[in-house]
């Protein structure tokens, strides 16, 4: 069997090194002629519009999934036409790469957001400021991750330079929350419904970019971790979705707010690889291809710890007892994820020694 990734960034990748295993054969699509999955399996450079390379690509796929939420509504509209086999499906997509779309998802489903508004000029960004009062955050409906395409607004005297960052687009502001802690759960939902949900995990953010994911002693109570599947349970049968879908929380007052989903696999997921007995990658691919559903369960405890910018030298690292270290192979540059680390058993030395290595 044969599987094709719109995208082939280092989730590609990895869903490709976890597929392999189990006999499956990968195809990716994607401009960058230094993907990171291009290492791992057959690559086709070009754009993820271009009618000939969707030919060429889905040509002998039994299914075709995606590793981003940015993949254009349209590229999946050309390739079901030619009769392709997509999971997730494209509602799943369309709601997601649009925050306006999903808030509006997670309202209708009786899902707990911050209070929004959709913002479509200056006037209206200053009007729902000073009239709803506080502080605020402005975001672009698409395309914004790791911190981008956000402006935080404190008071009104910050509407003009929200406006010059993010005005032209389309916007929606959202309440700022003051929040406990940050988490997130990664579900799997097979073809016919079944589901697994993952622990519940503490994720840890710098400068807007996820730094580090592990399991939080909080989560183990069991009334939050079945609220955060419930909601997952509602989304995934809303969207009729098939593969791995990720929805990151606030949590506030021993409650959960939604904050947002990714129909994909997650970089607060990547602890799976080695902490799970199934990764979330491996789930992924038996989900979209009808394979049974493999134990979500934790198998050891850890800490997962993201490189960014810069990766350090293997070798002061690799002597670190537990340490399982994953190199994305991409160019560094200021606040890229370029590998990550998970750390088994992990113990405040080990962790601290880490750190250093990362020079932070």
């Amino acid at each position: 069997m044969r599987v094709g990734f719109l995208g082939g960034g280092q989730l590609a990748r990895m869903m490709g090194l976890a597929g392999y295993p189990l006999g499956l054969q990968f195809r990716c699509l994607d401009p960058n002629p230094e993907s990171p999955a291009a290492d791992v399996m057959e690559h086709i450079q070009a754009p993820l519009n271009d009618p000939d390379a969707l030919r060429q690509f889905s040509h002998g796929l039994d299914c075709i999934t995606i590793e981003s939420e940015n993949i254009p509504v349209a590229t999946l509209e050309n390739l079901l036409l030619h009769g392709s086999k997509i999971n997730p499906g494209i509602k799943a997509l369309a709601t997601s790469q649009d925050r306006l779309y999903e808030k509006n998802t997670f309202q209708k489903l009786g899902i707990p957001t911050a209070d929004f508004t959709n913002i479509a000029s200056r006037e209206e960004l200053e009007n729902a400021v000073r009239t709803r009062g506080g502080a605020f955050i402005l975001k672009t409906r698409r395309e914004g991750y790791d911190g981008k395409g956000q402006f935080r607004i404190k008071s009104p005297a910050d509407v003009d330079a929200a406006w010059a960052a993010l005005g032209g687009r389309d916007l929606i502001l959202e309440k700022w929350l003051t929040f406990d802690a940050e988490c997130s759960l990664i579900s799997v939902r097979d073809p016919q419904g079944n589901t697994r949900f993952y622990p519940l995990v503490h994720n840890v953010h710098k400068d807007g970019i996820l730094f580090t994911t592990e399991p939080w002693t909080a989560f183990s109570n069991k009334d939050l971790q079945s609220k955060a599947e419930a909601y997952a349970q509602k989304v995934m049968q809303e969207l009729d979705y098939v593969g791995v879908l990720t929805i990151e929380f606030f949590v506030m007052n021993e409650d959960l707010v939604a904050n947002e989903m990714a129909p994909r696999v997650h970089n607060s997921g990547h602890w799976t690889i080695e902490g799970a007995y199934t990764s979330q990658f491996e789930n992924h691919l038996r989900a979209i291809m009808g394979l049974p559903l493999g134990s979500t369960a934790l198998r050891e405890p850890f800490t997962m710890i993201n490189v960014i910018s810069q990766m350090p030298e293997s070798s002061r690292l690799l002597g670190i007892d537990g340490l399982c270290l994953h190199d994305y192979r991409k160019k560094a540059a200021p606040k890229r994820k370029l590998g990550h680390i998970t750390l088994l058993r992990p113990s405040q030395d080990k962790y601290d020694s880490i750190i250093r290595q990362l020079g932070h």
